[in-house]
């Protein structure tokens, strides 16, 4: 291969990831518009999103399957075609119910075709460092898309409409089928037929423990607060989660049974004894746990408390994208003179300094240079971990599994989403609930009733909102101008305390982050052994 042709190749598999990774982030910011459009309510259309990544997280690893069977250049030319007919039909799409299927299940499916084929195509069309460096700028071009994805959104559904987003991935996603022949074609040497009764475990499995995880910020993790049923005077979380892992238990005893049988089955669970994937996998979680948690936490700090819109904040994120993607090139080429893993622990050791930085920006009038540099810290340090994380999984196994192996990372990424956002919001939102009652019983300013008001008001459930909102609660409810000021004072001092909670907790997450490196590998990429096709 040329170095031209090597060259088209990443920008074709670039563009399909920068694609993916762009969408969810853009949607996130057009709340407020989607629900004007369709006159609807937040939580539809929040629902909406979640059935995004539900749709992924449950269907990813049969999307890697189908690579297999089909060959990965078709599954990704499949997966881009469903893609773009999702993205049209959300640009056009005129109710809540066509948005749901336009958006959360066509570009879902779509997604969990084109992803784990993206990856395995890599490893197909690169060897050595040229595979270290592909995973690396893929890498960076993921968290750019994260990153970038507030800024095009805010300034589009500001200026324009949220439906041109969705219009200009159609034009995209035809720009990159046109180049597709530039891409690998290797025909499978069998076909294995597709494990459905696998299929359906799995993508239900998955999918129960995702909506659970989701969900949890609304229902409450045990104690009721939303929850439709309350089972035992329990929120429902635990239990869909614990159906979920029930069905994921059948799945792993009908995938024994299968493989006992000579049948090809869904997942090979031989892989998972490999520890380098095992420490792979791991830590691709971590990484989306951290960066979507911290990523939950800091648009609130920046839009509610500062109050800045969509495309201010996407600008004060945009640190991240720009020193992301520089240091993922990078880390590509540090991994010729270093093993994975004291590159990772190197950009654990920055993300927890970036993340202690950000909390001493947490005040009422931000530090923009402060909150800058730690925004660019946190670019490096993740950087350095995606530079590294598809490398370790693709060559830990040997070339037929690579599909599956893909299919398997996004599967980790997507449970590591769900459960950042959960867990941060969930220790945001009771943080704050218990951080303003406290202040409130405590201030001499506010008197016992009042102080009896306000937990009567907590005990229904607390909600992360402007300091506006709760001074007209106050004044409606009749509280003195004395009073209402000392109410609003200490909510919003509660909202401070709660986002440094927040913060401090995904930085014990980044801590524990250090128990998955241990089985990622200290040599260099081209001095490992061919482990892959041993295990394969």
């Amino acid at each position: 291969m040329t170095s031209k042709s090597k060259w088209s190749v990443l920008v074709v598999l670039s563009g399909a990831q920068f694609l993916m990774v762009l969408d969810q982030s853009v949607m996130n910011v057009s709340i407020s518009q989607l629900v004007d459009d369709f006159d609807t309510t937040v939580t539809t259309i929040q629902a909406v999103i979640t059935f995004y990544s539900l749709t992924m997280a449950a269907l990813m690893v049969t999307g890697g399957k189908f690579g297999d069977i089909w060959g990965r250049r078709k599954a990704f030319r499949v997966g881009l075609v469903v893609y773009g007919v999702g993205s049209l039909l959300t640009a056009v799409s005129w109710s809540v119910g066509a948005l749901l299927v336009g958006w959360s299940i066509l570009e879902g499916i779509g997604a969990a075709l084109v992803l784990p084929a993206l990856v395995a195509l890599t490893a197909m069309s690169y060897e050595g460092k040229d595979r270290a460096t592909a995973y690396g700028v893929l890498g960076g071009v993921s968290g750019a898309g994260i990153a970038v994805g507030p800024i095009l959104g805010g300034w589009v559904t500001t200026n324009l409409t949220w439906r041109l987003v969705f219009a200009g991935e159609v034009v995209l996603v035809i720009a990159i089928l046109l180049a597709t022949r530039v891409l690998v074609q290797r025909r499978p040497d069998r076909a294995p037929a597709l494990d459905w009764v696998g299929s359906v475990l799995s993508a239900f499995g998955l999918g129960l423990i995702v909506f659970g995880v989701l969900q949890a910020s609304n229902w409450g993790w045990l104690q009721p607060s939303n929850s439709p049923i309350t089972p035992f005077g329990f929120s429902l979380t635990p239990f869909v989660v614990a159906a979920g892992g029930v069905l994921l238990a059948a799945f792993r005893a009908w995938e024994r049974r299968r493989e006992g049988a000579g049948l090809e089955p869904l997942v090979h669970f031989r892989l998972f004894r490999i520890p380098t994937l095992r420490g792979g996998l791991a830590m691709f979680t971590f990484q989306n746990l951290i960066l979507m948690g911290i990523f939950f936490a800091l648009p609130l700090y920046l839009q509610i408390v500062q109050g800045f819109d969509a495309l201010q904040t996407g600008v004060r994120m945009l640190p991240v994208s720009i020193a992301m993607l520089l240091t993922a090139a990078l880390g590509s080429k540090l991994a010729s003179r270093w093993g994975a893993r004291p590159i990772v622990r190197a950009g654990l050791v920055l993300l927890l300094a970036a993340t202690i930085l950000l909390i001493s920006t947490i005040d009422p009038q931000i530090d923009d240079t402060t909150f800058a540099v730690a925004m660019a810290l946190l670019g490096i340090g993740m950087g350095l971990i995606v530079s590294q994380l598809g490398n370790v999984v693709q060559s830990s196994i040997g070339g037929e599994d690579r599909s599956e192996a893909g299919g398997l990372q996004f599967t980790a990424q997507q449970l590591g989403a769900a459960l950042g956002t959960a867990l941060i919001g969930a220790v945001l939102i009771t943080g704050l609930g218990s951080s303003f009652a406290n202040s409130v019983e405590s201030n001499p300013q506010i008197s016992d009733e009042v102080s009896k008001q306000v937990g009567v008001r907590l005990e229904s459930g607390v909600t992360f909102l402007p300091s506006s909102d709760v001074e007209s609660a106050a004044t409606d409810a009749g509280l003195d101008q004395p009073t209402t000021d000392a109410v609003v004072t200490s909510y919003e001092d509660s909202q401070l305390t709660a986002l440094k909670t927040a913060l401090l907790f995904a930085a014990f997450i980044e801590l524990a982050a250090f128990w998955a490196t241990r089985q990622l590998p200290t040599t260099r990429f081209d001095e490992l052994p061919e482990v892959a096709e041993a295990a394969a």
